[in-house]
């Protein structure tokens, strides 16, 4: 085997998510990744549904080809079919632009240090060597990582520019790709989520987009990952969300007296004097940031996610931090938990030990308005994120969004040992009277009375409390079907409230079993 380049190390992948959290002493759902640049949830598209047809067929080759991704790509990036180019992620067409264009004798220019390291990966590859004079390639990022900078784009050609987060953005060097020495490199990791599904394309100008696609393995992305990428330009995701919070994740680390570099991608870098240490001292919160540049770098993923390791961050640099990080709660009891069948994907984020900040967003209407009643009275920090197929109605989303908050609640509470273990409530509003208890004690059950249902709220609770391995017995009565339910959700949450609370160390059952 040709030995290895003295000059270059190998790609490290960051540890895994159970290593870290091994090396804090926390379970794995209590680590909060702010290193990978990725969005904190799928798009509502990549559920399983969207893989059906795939599946189906996944016993045969893409016989012909992409042809229905590659017309896709086209339509959003404003070009031909002819000109796109697909890969299995940006990595291997930065590869593939590597060894097209460079080999034994040539030299590669690169961005300057630091700078994402398959650039230099892609030129010792392929035989050449990293320099600027007279170069057979010049690679450039934009925006740049890890500082999301936006550099003005080199004259020099042959030129292949990584867009990997061009939608943050706003700029794109996509109309040069007539230009036959312009190749631009995107990825379907960064804005459309999808970094695990491991697709990505090249745009260049239709002979030079032969020439690449003739240096490639045969079928180089996969026919599941291709459907994923399908369904997802049907919808593009609208990045103005993340762009914003972005800039308001900015503004609380200056609050915290950092000095944020500006960005134009999905992460912000912030120069700090001993990376290493406060990156270590972030792990024991969970808080996972990437060290590289004499700094760390934070992904932007979501108000709540933000606000942790803000407030993570406040308690290891001693700082006081300003609203809303200091409403934060570090540590307690919590779970992240996935739930995903062929009809919805459900995502929950739940800490028991909360303040009662909660967020449902499924799509289901009404259901997520009474899950929210449920997790506000309970007291706890609630995030349920996800889509369904609601061309069928809201039944699977309702349900399956119980069942998801249900098998987190089980979760959080662990062996369930210190609990008081017992809760009820009695809850009016208006014409409507609620009444709930609730036992913890493992045993699935639910009686639930409503008066009025306006339609699967019975059904909702009784899928929670079997979820959660808990007894619920509910009775709500009155006139209007919107009130009788919210009370009882309301009532249920108000039960749950006293049912989690800490009471002692013990398992609260005479049997020491539950």
């Amino acid at each position: 085997m040709r030995a290895f380049a003295e000059e270059l190390a190998p790609y490290v992948w960051a540890p895994s998510t159970e290593e870290l959290a091994r090396r804090a002493g926390l379970d794995p759902v209590e680590i909060v990744r702010f290193d990978g640049n990725v969005p904190a949830l799928p798009l509502p598209s990549s559920r399983p549904g969207a893989l059906a047809a795939a599946l189906a067929d996944v016993n045969a080759y893409p016989h012909g080809g992409y042809t229905e991704l590659e017309a896709a790509i086209a339509r959003y990036a404003g070009v031909e079919p002819e000109n796109v180019v697909l890969g299995a992620g940006a990595d291997d067409l930065i590869l593939l632009c590597g060894r097209a264009f460079a080999g034994p004798g040539d030299t590669v220019a690169i961005p300057p240090e630091p700078t994402y390291p398959l650039f230099r990966l892609a030129a010792v590859l392929a035989g050449a060597s990293v320099g600027g004079d007279a170069p057979a390639l010049m690679f450039a990022c934009r925006p740049g990582n890890p500082f999301g900078d936006l550099p003005p784009l080199p004259a020099a050609r042959p030129l292949a520019v990584d867009e990997a987060y061009f939608e943050y953005a706003g700029e794109t060097a996509a109309p040069l790709v007539h230009d036959e020495g312009v190749v631009v490199i995107r990825t379907f990791s960064k804005a459309f989520a999808l970094a695990g599904a491991r697709v990505g394309y090249a745009l260049a100008g239709r002979d030079l987009a032969a020439e690449l696609r003739a240096r490639q393995s045969p079928a180089p992305v996969s026919t599941l990952s291709a459907a994923l990428a399908v369904a997802a330009l049907r919808r593009p995701p609208d990045v103005a969300p993340v762009v914003e919070e972005r800039e308001r994740l900015a503004g609380e680390l200056r609050a915290l007296g950092l000095e944020p570099l500006p960005s134009r991608a999905n992460f912000v870098f912030v120069p700090v004097d001993d990376p290493d240490g406060i990156a270590e001292r972030l792990l024991a919160f969970g808080v996972v940031p990437r060290v590289t540049g004499g700094g760390i770098r934070i992904s932007v993923r979501d108000r709540e996610d933000d606000d942790l390791l803000l407030a993570a961050l406040a308690r290891v640099l001693d700082r006081t931090p300003e609203p809303p990080s200091s409403t934060v709660v570090l540590g307690g009891r919590r779970a992240r938990h996935v739930r995903g069948t062929a009809e919805t994907a459900i995502r929950v984020r739940l800490r028991l030990d909360g303040s009662g900040l909660v967020r449902v967003q499924t799509g289901a209407g009404l259901h997520d308005h009474l899950l929210e009643q449920l997790g506000f009275h309970a007291g706890f920090d609630l995030v349920v994120e996800g889509a369904g197929d609601a061309e069928t109605g809201p039944h699977h989303t309702a349900e399956d969004t119980a069942i998801a908050l249900g098998e987190a609640l089980d979760l959080a509470l662990g062996d369930r040992s210190g609990i008081a273990r017992y809760g009820n409530a009695v809850v009016p509003m208006d014409d409507a009277l609620a009444q709930a208890a609730v036992d913890l004690g493992g045993r699935r059950g639910a009686e639930i009375s409503l008066a009025a249902d306006p339609g699967l709220a019975r059904h909702v609770l009784e899928s929670l409390a079997s979820a959660a391995r808990l007894t619920l017995h509910v009775t709500s009565n009155g006139l209007d079907e919107h009130h009788v339910a919210e009370a009882a959700f309301k009532a249920v949450g108000r039960a749950l409230r006293a049912a989690v609370r800490r009471e002692g160390e013990g398992l609260p059952s005479t049997k020491g079993l539950l």
